[in-house]
């Protein structure tokens, strides 16, 4: 099983679809379930994934459609492709970690967020080796300038950091530029984004794409556009046909 870390905030854990704390239910077929895509449970247990992928993770915020079943279905389809006759031995573990309105600082080594998210993957690894973590976060941050100023060296020292527990100095780190949050700020955010010049680390962009009423979270349409962005960023950076 290939195994893919979702972490971050809001837009990771998914607000497509919600509207005044409600989600509306929509579930595009690029996000439909597949006995082949699996995700790890808030009590560590595999189930079939389902939308919302966070509903038992990012507890305290009603959750929607993210980005992760449209990227595990598009490295599926790829995945098969690739290797035609072996479809079924080629399995998707998700292992949703992600936490709306929260901080990169809340992310870092000995924090109850950070704990947890190493603790899970170390959990899956147990079924499968870890691919990648996918990383979207950084609003929380572009609201303070304090913040702001120190997100590059906070983004670094947590991919440093995950590495080193987890044991994999080169583990692929695909992380989405912001695409929302404070207007003096999210530039300034995004410039620290895409100047992490370390190894196996790729950005992607959604900049421009529709955003909810909140003008904050993606909506539906954009968080697939998005999920098949980072499969595409996955395919031809990391990814090898060896399953």
């Amino acid at each position: 099983m290939r195994i893919f870390v979702l972490s971050g905030q809001s837009n990771m854990a998914g607000r497509g679809g919600v509207h005044h704390k409600h989600w509306d239910g929509v579930v595009p077929p690029e996000c439909a379930p597949d006995p082949s895509i699996l995700r790890l449970s808030s009590a560590q247990q595999w189930e079939e994934a389902r939308e919302p992928l966070h509903a038992d993770i990012d507890t305290t915020k009603t959750c929607g459609i993210g980005p992760g079943m449209a990227f595990a279905r598009a490295v599926l389809s790829r995945l098969q492709e690739d290797t035609p006759g072996a479809a079924t031995q080629i399995g998707i573990g998700l292992v949703p970690c992600a936490v709306g309105g929260t901080a990169i600082r809340e992310w870092s080594l000995g924090k109850h967020l950070y704990e947890q998210m190493v603790s899970r993957a170390r959990v899956a690894t147990l079924y499968g080796e870890i691919e990648a973590i996918l990383w979207y976060q950084g609003e929380s941050d572009a609201e303070s300038d304090a913040d702001t100023s120190a997100y590059l060296e906070n983004v670094k020292r947590l991919i440093c950091n995950v590495r080193a527990d987890l044991g994999m100095p080169q583990l692929p780190f695909i992380q989405v530029a912001l695409a929302s949050g404070n207007k003096r700020n999210i530039e300034k955010v995004r410039n620290a984004q895409f100047s992490v010049n370390l190894p196996n680390v790729v950005t992607v962009d959604p900049m421009g794409m529709a955003l909810n009423e909140d003008k904050l979270h993606l909506t539906t349409e954009s968080q697939v556009k998005l999920g098949k962005m980072l499969a595409e960023a996955y395919i031809l950076n990391f990814s090898t046909s060896t399953c």
